[in-house]
């Protein structure tokens, strides 16, 4: 029987959702059969005597998550903290407070350094103000420069297994001095102990190479939302019993490579993983639900994947019995929100984390270095997602607003997609009435963009406190001013008073020529920066 079945919001990347909204996601959790939520804040909380961590970022104060925890309490829903005690603190290394204080590289606190302990203690302690849970998720994860910036130049180059092993014990120390049973993600573990400093294997890892990191008194989560293999979930979840701690698993419900989740792809993936963990006795489990690079998705988006998800832990695996239980708990019609994935459809092999209704829509018409990846049927195919996701607008009783914001995406798209490549082909073979009827659709462009860009705004703030939207301003923003910008030398050109675009005589080259897949981007390419131009910003 499962103990913990929970989901991990994320409220660091820019969007912090309502206290209120926080709470009814819990209560819509709470029916599909969740018991518990972890909410991940990196600086996103309150901490007494540090007014710079968090400063200005929608931070939670204390006082609004006693408010969340005795609702969630009050429902049977528990809330455990999720920090970060090692790396992923990045936003407060802006402020000097930090930055020459605790910092040892990029995102990752200097370990051996007392200020270190101290923000730690004050961290800790404020979140046992606020929390009735006694776990605590203390992060850990993915610090691969641990020990070789400042600790470096002040230690010398150490063992650096040894140098995490003592920081862990450390801050267990607090954990455990504020009453709190910590979890911890798993990868740091396994990359120290490995040769290759890898994560996910299939190969048999020792026992002794598992039990040398980890003590005895700290839980391990096992996250992986990129697999689709059994027997890769079998053999993580082995290696991970060989330590004899408690073992966690974490998966994935995606919705953070842009503003469109991959509900298929979670289902697929999800799929194996529950089987796994329901063979192997895994009984604590949760799903994250990350918002990278701007959290432009809704978590409530992935409602479908969370709820199959569930029912496939319990060995439950009908679909048509899981539609059908789902619209009578939610009231939605589980394949309208599953649809919900469209605006990244655009190709049969689409990956897990392909996003190109994300970077198509910051491509730049005039560098074109995307335009690699266009697929040919895309512009008409999202026309066909605009009216579909639209009528399911109309439909949808609850999550209407969400629909609408990406049936506007997909109108944009459906014009801006090859906006660029059909910009060079004209300008290219010196079509200047072709170039004139481009000038029409730049406008139109612009007057999508900004439709998408009203829809988007009021999805966020309906959701989330204002912090974070001005990212979204800037970006979005700044694609309307680069569209102007384009149509207005365009006009010049074709008016003469140019006597030359040099952006469009560029040759193209091909991404795959550069070591990056034609047709479908990693989600590293979910970063605004990387897409939208080839330029430092």
């Amino acid at each position: 029987m499962v103990n913990y079945f929970g989901a991990m919001l994320d409220m660091s990347r820019n969007a912090v959702m309502k206290p209120d909204e926080v709470k009814a996601y819990a209560a819509t959790l709470k029916k599909l059969g969740y018991n518990m939520i972890q909410l991940y804040t990196e600086e996103t909380y309150e901490v007494t005597d540090e007014p710079y961590f968090g400063y200005l970022r929608g931070r939670y104060s204390q006082e609004e998550l006693r408010d969340i925890v005795a609702y969630c309490d009050s429902i049977g829903m528990e809330v455990i903290p999720c920090i970060q005690t090692l790396a992923h603190l990045n936003s407060i290394f802006r402020w000097e407070a930090y930055s020459k204080t605790v910092n040892d590289c990029g995102d990752i606190l200097l370990i051996d350094e007392p200020r270190t302990y101290e923000l730690i203690e004050n961290m800790v302690k404020s979140i046992r103000s606020c929390f009735t849970s006694k776990r605590i998720h203390i992060g850990f994860d993915e610090a691969h420069m641990v020990g070789l910036g400042k600790y470096r130049t002040k230690h010398g180059l150490q063992n650096r297994f040894e140098t995490v092993r003592r920081h862990l014990e450390r801050v267990l120390e607090i954990a455990q001095k504020y009453d709190f049973q910590p979890m911890m993600w798993s990868d740091m573990l396994f990359r120290l102990a490995r040769p290759d400093g890898g994560y996910y294997t299939k190969n048999d890892i020792s026992k002794e190479a598992i039990t040398a990191f980890c003590p005895k008194d700290v839980d391990l989560v096992y996250w992986d939302y990129y697999h689709n293999e059994l027997d890769m979930f079998d053999k993580m979840i082995e290696s991970h019993q060989k330590s004899g701690n408690n073992i966690w698993f974490c998966g994935g419900a995606w919705c953070w490579s842009g503003w469109a989740p991959h509900n298929k792809w979670s289902l697929e993936s999800m799929k194996q993983a529950m089987k796994s963990c329901h063979s192997h006795g895994i009984t604590n489990i949760f799903m994250a639900l990350w918002g990278d690079n701007g959290k432009e998705c809704s978590f409530y988006s992935v409602l479908p994947s969370l709820y199959a998800i569930r029912r496939f832990y319990d060995g439950v695996e009908d679909m048509e019995l899981i539609k059908r239980e789902f619209a009578e708990i939610t009231g939605e019609d589980f394949d309208a929100m599953m649809r919900l994935d469209l605006p990244n459809d655009i190709s049969d092999n689409r990956k897990y984390d392909a996003n190109p209704s994300k970077y198509m829509l910051y491509s730049d018409p005039f560098l074109g270095f995307l335009d690699s990846a266009l697929v040919p049927d895309a512009p008409a195919k999202y026309a066909e997602y605009s009216k579909v996701l639209a009528n399911d607008a109309k439909s949808s009783k609850r999550y209407g607003y969400i629909f609408d914001c990406l049936a506007k995406l997909c109108d944009v798209l459906s014009l801006k997609y090859d906006l660029g490549a059909r910009t060079r082909n004209a300008y290219t073979a010196k079509d200047t009435d072709a170039l004139g009827a481009l000038v029409d659709d730049y406008t139109a462009v612009i007057s999508r963009v900004e439709a998408f860009y009203v829809s988007f705004r009021a999805l966020w703030f309906r959701e989330n406190k204002p912090h974070g939207f001005d990212v979204q301003d800037q970006r979005i923003g700044g694609l309307l001013l680069r569209l102007k910008s384009c149509r207005e030398r365009i006009t010049d050109f074709n008016d003469g008073k140019l006597d030359s675009i040099p952006e469009l005589e560029e040759t193209i080259l091909d991404f795959e020529n550069g070591g990056v897949a034609v047709r479908e981007f990693s989600f590293k390419y979910n970063g605004w920066s990387r897409n939208v131009t080839v330029n430092p910003i």
